[in-house]
């Protein structure tokens, strides 16, 4: 296979002759154009030159190698060419987003005086690119369900007991068997490269330090393989399946998991088309009039700018392939038939959909909007918890049942637990903890959970998970006093 030049490549920059450079390797899809998930018009407008740097983020390294055709890998660049892209890498203008990333790092704080959460995550919010930041914040709308999944934990008060042992306070717990040190697991969230070169290896690399379990997305930034290549022997991780519409593609995908030695199958039910999170759609807008200048609508010409807006964002492309028409009638025994991994459903907002979850004989639920990235106007999941727990309490004794979603404290986690969940899952603050401080920024979450979790229970007086029961909660709906004047 011959090397190429770069005047060569740039000869295929068109929809009818399209190559591209990842990695110093040239790759012709041309034919992958009208079946790219993220849509056609990403990849021409690098067509005939390199994709490494938009590629990368986004994709696992094994990508090209599953989906596109050995004929269609066209070889290596020649040393020429790799030397003139370097060339062209460090004389490259850096951009305003990049100036200000660069310059945010070096004022990051020590990683001992982040405190809480909300620290990590202000330091995330100055030193993430513009494009991390937007897809990872983002959410459905108005953010309005995000907002509410935090305020919910407002409603919920404890009922203190005191004068009972608790010197001695083990906040440890198991999920579907295996044991973790802190009644939480890192919850899937897609594409950590963003953020960090290293992406999910440094979640997997903090959570086997601090006791929890991952969960790996199936739009992960990194393969299954090597992710669980990356964990200890004796590490626990879960697997965050999408299914594919096309029932043979997922069921290799299932097969594979369990080959690699994941320990449960989470069946997300809840992202069957992309939420409309219209802050990831700007961001290409607003990167391009930070270098560029505003664009302004041409009153002359009274036309709209050529093309359509990809009103789908970075989530539309990641879940295109997705299965719209899963039912628990045929989904679940589908699953079942093939695997002997645990099976739980994520992303349930309601108790009649818990109840059909242990009718169906699902191991565990995991309630959760999304993170109220998909349906704006979901309920929270603590408000679900709630409800499950006065309307069916006999549902906690068929599966586990889990919550994602607004949770930021220890005394979330506390409160969670009391009403009924066996755990509860972190997406976000896991990927701004790794994008800051990378491993060491996911084990300090994890100590700072901790510390939070057993300062809660020892006041509460419960010495363990076991003592935390539905009764150490009231809820409150307090209103403010009309006056009658």
């Amino acid at each position: 296979m011959s090397t190429k030049t770069l005047a060569q490549v740039a000869q295929h920059k068109s929809a009818d002759s399209c190559w591209v450079i990842i990695q110093n390797k040239v790759y012709d899809v041309t034919d992958f154009l009208p079946d790219h998930p993220g849509g056609a018009e990403i990849i021409l407008k690098y067509a005939g030159r390199d994709a490494t740097s938009v590629y990368e983020p986004i994709h696992p390294p094994d990508a090209l190698e599953k989906n596109l055709p050995l004929s269609k890998h066209l070889g290596p660049l020649s040393a020429d060419a790799v030397e003139a892209m370097e060339k062209q890498r460090e004389s490259a203008k850096k951009t305003q987003d990049e100036i200000r990333v660069e310059q945010a790092r070096k004022r990051m704080p020590p990683l001992i005086r982040i405190l809480n959460l909300t620290d990590m995550e202000n330091v995330a919010r100055q030193i993430l690119s513009h494009k991390a930041w937007a897809y990872y914040s983002s959410a459905s709308d108005d953010g309005i369900t995000n907002i509410e999944n935090a305020r919910a934990f407002n409603r919920f008060f404890f009922r203190a007991r005191v004068m009972r042992p608790v010197s001695k306070c083990d906040p440890s717990t198991t999920i579907l068997g295996f044991k973790s040190r802190i009644p939480v697991f890192v919850s899937g969230a897609a594409l950590a490269k963003l953020g960090h070169p290293d992406g999910e290896i440094n979640i997997t690399k903090g959570a086997s330090k601090g006791g929890i379990i991952q969960m790996v997305s199936s739009n992960a930034s990194l393969s299954p393989n090597a992710i669980m290549d990356a964990a200890d022997q004796y590490q626990t991780l879960f697997f965050q399946l999408y299914k594919h519409r096309n029932d043979e593609v997922a069921e290799k995908r299932v097969r594979d998991i369990e080959r690699l030695g994941y320990k449960a199958i989470f069946l997300t039910v809840d992202a069957i088309v992309a939420g409309n999170r219209e802050r990831d759609v700007r961001s290409p807008w607003i990167l391009e009039e930070q270098e560029n200048g505003p664009v302004y609508f041409d009153v002359l010409k009274g036309t709209e700018q050529a093309g359509e807006v990809n009103i789908f964002g970075t989530a539309g492309a990641l879940i295109a392939n997705d299965d719209r028409d899963m039912t628990w009638e045929k989904t679940i025994p589908w699953l079942r038939s093939m695997t002997k991994l645990p099976i739980v459903i994520k992303g349930v907002q309601c108790v009649e959909d818990a109840v059909l979850a242990a009718e169906a004989c699902c191991d565990g639920i995991l309630l959760s909007n999304h993170g109220g990235r998909q349906l704006e106007y979901s309920l929270p999941p603590l408000e679900v918890l709630y409800s499950l727990q006065q309307q069916r309490p006999d549902v906690f004794q068929r599966l586990e049942v889990y919550i994602d979603g607004g949770i930021r404290r220890g005394t979330d986690v506390v409160k969670a637990v009391c009403l009924g969940a066996k755990a509860v899952g972190l997406g976000r603050p896991f990927l701004y903890a790794q994008s800051a401080y990378g491993a060491a920024g996911v084990a300090k979450v994890i100590e700072i959970l901790q510390r939070e979790i057993v300062t809660a229970m020892r006041l509460l007086g419960a010495s363990t998970v076991k003592d935390l029961r539905p009764e150490m909660i009231q809820r409150a709906d307090w209103q403010p006093v009309l006056s009658k004047l």
